[in-house]
């Protein structure tokens, strides 16, 4: 297993200063969620973990060594990223883009092996794609296609896995297709998962720790249980919202104030209130009665819906 840090981590776009002086690190074996208003920086920061944005200032740390100072390579066999939509040539198949993922293995005196075909079948078998494996990668359905490229990324074989809006286009049954997956591999293989995501209530049901982010620092992390309030949200994100507890899971869950049409329309009032009495603030909820659900179980008890084909 591996550990991934940022210390006194500064970050720059020419003269504009995104981070400076920051400090977080990533628990082990866990799923990390980085949350906040567009243009904070979540994306930014991500990149600078995975080595692909130099700092300005400061170091990044891979179990305990400067990223910036090891081999491509050595990264690529410890870290798999995904970019923010990412592009496969048009007619690549979905073997031949999980076949990229071992090429960190490659070399003139270690041509492909059996272990790269293991490692390769293993991933689409992982991703429920093992039948789609002769077909376009441009073919596939948009959850598919997400699901190609971290098929790939498990090829790979790494202990971290960093993700930037693995979600973004696709819509709400795709949205949870991809992510129970990524839940999946976490909860089986003990993979860290760390990645960038908008939804609030997508965060706070998978995430076991949040980073949220606000003003070129570190706003609040932790638990989503104990750290995603009203008043975390409206910090955040301007936002005024009523948090309750997830009635399936347990977690938080942030319902927006604002206008909207339905039978409760105009029945309380808009223009915000603590949040307190729905479930979540100071007391985190835990004398909700909602809050006796599953999502006090122990983590192995919750109930996840089934992967798709």
């Amino acid at each position: 297993m591996i550990t991934l840090e940022a210390k006194d981590l500064t970050l720059a776009y020419g003269e504009s200063f995104v981070y400076d002086k920051l400090n977080v690190s990533i628990p082990e074996g866990k799923i990390t969620v980085f949350i906040g208003a567009n243009g904070c920086g979540k994306s930014t920061l991500l990149r600078a973990l995975a080595r692909l944005l130099k700092p300005s200032g400061g170091s990044v740390l891979l179990s305990g060594r400067d990223i910036a100072k090891l081999p491509t390579k050595e990264i690529a066999k410890q870290l798999s990223i995904l970019p923010q939509g990412p592009v496969a040539p048009e007619g690549l198949s979905v073997l031949q883009l999980v076949k990229q993922g071992r090429f960190p293995y490659q070399s003139w005196a270690r041509q492909w092996s059996a272990e790269d075909e293991r490692m390769v079948l293993e991933a689409l078998e992982a991703t429920r794609l093992t039948a789609w494996a002769d077909h376009p990668v441009d073919a596939l359905s948009g959850g598919q296609r997400q699901r190609a490229w971290i098929a790939m990324t498990l090829a790979q074989g790494t202990d971290a896995l960093l993700l930037d809006e693995p979600t973004t286009y696709l819509d709400m049954a795709h949205q949870i297709e991809v992510l129970d997956l990524l839940y999946e591999l976490n909860q089986r293989h003990g993979r860290t998962v760390v990645m960038v995501l908008h939804d609030i209530n997508l965060a706070c049901r998978y995430a076991h720790h949040i980073v949220a982010i606000k003003d070129k620092r570190i706003a609040a992390e932790g638990p989503p249980e104990d750290i995603v309030t009203a008043e975390m949200v409206e910090s955040v994100f301007q936002l005024k919202c009523q948090m309750i507890v997830d009635p399936l899971l347990g977690t938080p869950l942030c319902i927006p104030y604002g206008k909207g049409r339905g039978p409760g329309s105009g029945a309380s009032d808009a223009s915000g209130s603590s949040g307190e009495a729905a479930g979540f603030g100071a007391k985190n909820g835990r004398d909700h009665p909602a809050a006796t659900g599953p999502g006090n179980q122990p983590e192995t008890a919750r109930q996840r819906l089934p992967l798709q084909a």
